[in-house]
């Protein structure tokens, strides 16, 4: 096996410097590193572009959640691991050392303090209104989390394997993870002897996950199966019709758009979305569009105009 190129992907850019830098030490690893999803994307298409993709990307579950360490005061986790090593989740605590607690300007005795008598929703008197910026005012979509970052990485780069980085073992969380694609999860107590064991398995196609979480990620792998196989009969018991207009309900398109891609009357197009809902047992478009996810239901192609007629090509003398 020659180098191995390796993606850390955390929001706490100082500690994914950090850890960069630490596996960076190992002769045959060589590592970037990304502070966001946008970060991560570009960097995996800077590598491609120039010939050398990443082999395997670290991707922090917890990004876009502001990088929380924890509640404030909770002790830090047992760390496991072999004499002289040190632990993901050191690596983060050193590298990002709590912030002071904010200081508040002196009040001369005998003058009231103005936060003492303030009303919530109101400011204190002769306090100064924030000011308000246009970036304030810009709303924008939440940033992606560390699994839905994974699955788009691995459908862009499908040869690129990906390790989760977790403060906490969560069978849910990890068997939507392997659902993305993800083919390791390490907890960040572990050792980073243990997190390059993970690099160089995933390598050789191997999942690797805790044995305390193998019972709960395998029930929740069979109930996700279980609920797909039952979705994908309901889905079954439509007509050929009433499936084509599902899959422009996954589509997200409207009654009227509907009626106009099919070619249909609004009134059929209501009558056929009545059934549908019937026959999957549902009481609204939403809950139809659920289990036509679960069942593998792929949202309908966008339309293409017919073509014109014989009639309107041929040039009259």
């Amino acid at each position: 096996m020659g180098r191995i190129r390796v993606l850390v992907v955390d929001d706490h850019r100082i500690f994914a410097e950090a850890l960069a830098a630490a596996l960076a030490a190992e002769p045959d690893v060589e590592v970037g590193a990304a502070g966001s999803a946008a970060a991560a994307e570009r960097a995996m298409e800077r590598a491609a572009t120039e010939g050398r993709p990443y082999d395997v990307a670290l991707i922090d579950a917890d990004l876009g959640a502001g990088g929380a360490l924890g509640p404030p005061g909770a002790a830090p986790p047992t760390v496991r691991r072999r004499p002289g090593t040190e632990s993901v989740e050191e690596v983060r605590r050193r590298a990002v050392p709590p912030l002071p607690p904010p200081r508040r300007p002196a009040v001369p005795p005998g003058v009231p303090s103005p936060l003492s008598s303030a009303v919530p929703g109101v400011p204190p008197v002769g306090a100064r209104p924030d000011p308000v910026r246009v970036d304030q005012l810009r709303t924008t979509a939440p940033p992606p989390d560390g699994i839905t970052l994974l699955a788009r990485l691995r459908r862009a780069h499908p040869g690129l394997r990906a390790v989760v980085l977790a403060t906490a073992d969560d069978p849910h969380r990890a068997a939507r993870a392997l659902h993305a694609g993800a083919t390791g999860w390490v907890a960040k107590e572990s050792s980073l002897a243990r997190l390059l064991a993970v690099v160089r398995g995933v390598l050789r196609d191997e999942t690797h996950l805790p044995p305390a979480l193998l019972t709960g990620v395998i029930r929740e792998l069979t109930t996700a199966r279980r609920d797909r196989t039952e979705s994908e009969r309901l889905v079954d018991t439509l007509t050929p019709r009433e499936k084509q207009i599902l899959r422009c309900m996954v589509a997200g398109l409207g009654r009227q758009a509907v009626a106009e891609r099919l070619y249909l009357s609004p009134h059929t197009v209501r009558t056929h979305m009545q059934n549908v809902l019937g026959k999957l047992g549902v009481h609204s478009t939403l809950a139809a569009v659920a289990v036509a996810r679960r069942a593998g239901v792929s949202p309908a192609e966008p339309s293409v105009p017919p073509p014109p007629s014989v009639a309107a090509t041929v040039e009259r003398p």
